[in-house]
């Protein structure tokens, strides 16, 4: 099973990544275009929530129930602190990404009530620059790509 939850979660993110891509470019072309909010906009956006819920649930699950590297931090948290690795997964990781779950939330929330479409744009684009970054900093590079 966590092998299994692993290679999705592992995948997955490259769907998260294309949406959120995506939805940046288009925010920002928008934005700086003066273009007005399609429905694209917001679909793009909405896929992008709902990719993102779908890898945090996958990695909620890895995180609590399955995965060997949080059940070994869980059981000496102050000498998982001093391992890098294990304070990545246990701490650093989980953090960056609900930040950015967050982040994409509100950005995708708030472009839907802004009251013009340039600030649907920017409102978009700055929080969904920001996810990105933190997704880029808390991604495991060091693990199989694929």
């Amino acid at each position: 099973m966590y092998t299994g939850l692993l290679h999705a979660h592992n995948g997955f993110r490259w769907l998260v990544l294309l949406a959120l891509v995506v939805s940046v470019v288009l925010a920002i072309s928008g934005w700086l275009g003066k273009r007005e909010w399609k429905k694209t906009d917001n679909l793009f956006n909405l896929i992008l929530v709902i990719f993102t819920d779908l890898q945090f649930l996958v990695g909620l699950v890895l995180y609590a129930f399955v995965s060997p590297i949080t059940k070994a931090a869980f059981q000496n948290f102050g000498a998982a602190m001093k391992n890098p690795d294990l304070r990545f997964y246990a701490v650093e990781h989980i953090l960056l990404m609900v930040v950015a779950l967050v982040l994409i939330h509100i950005g995708r929330s708030k472009s839907k009530k802004a009251s013009s479409s340039v600030k649907k744009h920017r409102t978009a684009a700055i929080f969904y620059t920001l996810s990105l970054v933190l997704i880029l900093a808390g991604i495991p590079w060091s693990r199989a790509l694929f």
